[in-house]
């Protein structure tokens, strides 16, 4: 393991962050290519919690949490502070002690691909954390790591300064050169749908509005008068 800490890294404009935080998971994912997903194992641990921020990334030692302390001394207001392990483990890395520095250190939030502990506590404060899973085993202050280095969380490449938006639907990152794009093709998709919508409204079919009626039929559906008898035979 590369035993390093870098203090400086790029990030996205707040303005595009902060854009990309109200678009929300499901479509920032969709607008750029359905690409960029945490693996759905990542979940909310305080339900509701939305936010979006430059990631800074830790790799810890299997068990040992050492690093989460260098790490958040390095945040920046707005940072969502992103940790793997050089090898699967599901301890509590994180708790409420490590929420309150964070926040200290003006931390949009946590993801972790490890556990995370004291959630009575996490949902009190109201702190936006996401994790593997929740596990009062605690961790070790043996081995060193690394921040701010690519590491891999839940199954995605996290590049530090790559944007990280978070909430109910899961985690999804968009990298730091794409970011404006992206925010850019998210608020077409919401305008689309905001049309979707209102035509719905009016009495509008998906079907119809998303151009797969045709289709449908191609792909082999047929329509037929019911009703149907489904009972098994000899019934």
């Amino acid at each position: 393991m590369n035993q390093v800490a870098i203090k400086t890294i790029e990030r996205a404009d707040a303005a595009v962050i902060e854009g990309l935080a109200e678009c929300g998971v499901a479509t920032v994912h969709e607008a750029q290519g359905r690409t960029g997903a945490m693996e759905p194992e990542i979940g909310a641990v305080v339900p509701g919690a939305a936010v979006a921020g430059s990631a800074v990334t830790v790799l810890c030692a299997p068990g040992d949490n050492w690093m989460l302390h260098v790490a958040i001394e390095l945040m920046q207001p707005g940072d969502v502070l992103v940790v793997g392990t050089t090898s699967r483990s599901l301890d509590g890395f994180f708790g409420d002690i490590l929420a309150e520095f964070v926040s200290q250190r003006g931390g949009a939030g946590v993801v972790l691909d490890t556990g995370v502990r004291d959630v009575k506590d996490l949902r009190t404060q109201g702190f936006p954390v996401w994790s593997r899973a929740v596990s009062p085993q605690g961790t070790v202050k043996e081995t060193v790591g690394a921040v701010n280095v690519p590491i891999q969380c839940g199954g995605r490449l996290v590049i530090p300064g790559d944007v990280v938006v978070a909430d109910d639907d899961g985690v999804v990152m968009v990298t730091r050169k794409q970011a404006a794009e992206v925010l850019e093709a998210s608020r077409q998709r919401i305008d689309k749908e905001e049309a979707m919508r209102q035509a719905i409204r009016q009495g509008g079919n998906t079907l119809d509005l998303l151009g797969l009626r045709d289709k449908v039929i191609e792909k082999g559906l047929k329509y037929e008068d019911g009703p149907v008898d489904w009972s098994p035979r000899g019934a």
